[in-house]
């Protein structure tokens, strides 16, 4: 048997996150069992909305940063940089980047979605409303983050597009400026 140390944190991490999103996932499931999708969708981001306000407060205090006080593109970039950390795991096949000032880029490996193959196996995906990158945008929210997304992201973007990638732009002023 391998030792906690073995292990190491990035095993314990991806392991504790997909142990959560299969818990999301079972939850969503028996939601949508017993209420049908419509109902599952709404309590889905109802719950993302409720979870989203402690997860990236319980993100900000742990690596020690100031929701309070951004200001700054590069204040948002270290929030998002913490709760990226601490609540996405390799599996998701989620990656995102910085590619200017002010542009979040987020992009899912072709048909790689954690969600969207989920969904697919339940058989709604076509009915299935993004709680993935609401919960992105939940976070900006909750710290009083500014954003515009370069897309409508209600639904799910693999199904109705074949790919999920977009922008979310910010509001702050150019360095120097």
């Amino acid at each position: 048997m391998k030792t906690l140390e073995q292990i190491g944190i990035h095993g314990i991490k991806e392991h504790i996150i997909r142990n959560w999103m299969t818990h999301d996932g079972m939850w969503f499931y028996h939601c949508l069992q017993a209420h049908g999708i419509e109902e599952a969708n709404r309590l889905n981001k109802a719950a993302i909305r409720s979870l989203s306000a402690m997860e990236i407060k319980r993100a900000l205090v742990l690596f020690g940063l100031d929701a309070q006080s951004i200001e700054s593109f590069e204040q948002v970039r270290k929030v998002i940089d913490a709760a990226f950390l601490v609540s996405c795991g390799d599996f998701m096949g989620f990656s995102y980047t910085f590619p200017r000032h002010n542009v979040l880029r987020w992009e899912f490996a072709d048909k790689a979605c954690f969600a969207y193959r989920g969904m697919q196996r339940m058989g709604v995906v076509d009915r299935y409303e993004c709680g993935v990158l609401y919960r992105v945008c939940c976070w900006l929210d909750h710290v009083g983050v500014r954003y515009a997304a370069s897309r409508d992201i209600t639904g799910c973007l693999m199904d109705e597009t074949g790919t999920c990638s977009g922008e979310l732009r910010f509001q702050f002023a150019e360095p120097g400026a």
